[in-house]
C-alpha cells in the first residue's frame, strides 16, 4: 500500500494567480518524516511556496523535523503566477490547465527513504465570458469612509489673532492637491501688540464638499518693540542717506 495520500484543491484568483492547497496524509501505522514537499511548476507558471516562517528563510512552519504521525495530515500552500509570456496571451493562459507536479521525499522511523512524484496536476480554468475586469492596483489598508480624490481648496483670512492681522489678499484659491501631495504657502502677518500672541484666523474650504476647516491656534510668536541690531543699522543708514 502507498504510505501517503495526497489531496489537492485549486483557487483561481482574479489576478490570474493560482493557489494550490495540498494535503499530505500519513496512512501508515508508523510516523513518517517529510524531508521535501515541493511543487515543480509547468512552463506557464512560476511558483512561490507559502509554507515558511518568513519568505526568505528556510524554516518551515512545521519545524525543522517535519514528523507526521499516523493518520495526520500536513497542509501545504503554493502560489503560482503566470509567466510574462503567458500573461500577455490570455487565450493561451486559459488553456493552461496543467500547473505542475508535486515531488515528495520522506523517511520512515527506521530510516528507509521513499519518494512520490504525482502526475501533472490539472486545474479548472476560469470562464470570464465576453468581458473581463481585472484589478491593476489596490491599497492593502484604507481608512473608514475615506475617499482618495483631488482637493480643490479655498483659503480665507479671518483675522490674525488678538495682536496681529493678516496682510495681502483676503482670500484665494489654492493649487489642486493630488492624494498624498502638499503645498507650501508664505502668509504675511502684521503685528499690532507686543507680547506672546497666538496666530489664528485661517479657514480652508473644500469647494467640492462645501466643508470648511478653521484653524485658530496655528502657532505662538513673541512680539517686541525693541529694534534688532540689523534694524538699527538699516534705519541709521537710511537717515544718513536722507540727510
Amino acid at each position: 500500500m502507498k504510505p501517503l495520500d495526497v489531496k489537492t484543491k485549486f483557487y483561481n484568483a482574479e489576478s490570474d494567480e493560482v493557489y494550490l492547497e495540498a494535503g499530505v496524509q500519513n496512512i501508515t501505522s508508523g510516523p513518517l518524516c517529510l524531508e521535501k514537499v515541493e511543487l515543480e511548476p509547468s512552463p506557464y507558471f512560476s511558483v512561490t511556496p507559502m509554507n515558511k516562517v518568513l519568505p526568505d528563510s528556510n524554516t518551515l512552519v512545521f519545524g525543522r523535523m517535519n514528523v507526521v504521525n499516523p493518520h495526520d495530515t500536513r497542509q501545504y500552500l503554493y502560489c503560482l503566477k503566470p509567466r510574462a509570456e503567458a500573461r500577455s496571451n490570455p487565450a493561451a493562459l486559459r488553456q493552461a490547465t496543467s500547473i505542475g507536479k508535486l515531488d515528495i521525499v520522506w523517511r520512515t522511523n527506521m530510516g528507509d527513504r521513499g519518494r512520490l512524484q504525482t502526475s501533472q496536476l490539472q486545474r479548472m480554468t476560469p470562464q470570464y465570458g465576453d468581458v473581463r475586469v481585472t484589478v491593476e492596483r489596490i491599497p492593502s489598508v484604507v481608512r473608514l469612509e475615506e475617499h482618495e480624490r483631488t482637493l480643490e481648496l479655498h483659503l480665507e483670512f479671518l483675522g490674525g489673532g488678538g495682536g496681529s492681522v493678516w496682510s495681502g489678499v483676503s482670500s484665494r484659491s489654492l493649487p489642486s492637491l493630488q492624494p498624498g501631495q502638499s503645498v507650501s504657502l508664505s502668509l504675511p502677518l502684521v503685528p499690532l501688540q507686543t507680547g506672546l500672541q497666538t496666530i489664528a484666523g485661517i479657514r480652508l474650504t473644500d469647494t467640492f464638499l462645501k466643508r470648511a476647516y478653521n484653524y485658530e491656534n496655528l502657532a505662538q510668536v513673541f512680539i517686541t518693540n525693541e529694534k534688532s541690531k540689523e534694524q538699527e543699522e538699516f534705519f541709521s543708514k537710511w537717515v544718513n542717506d536722507s540727510t
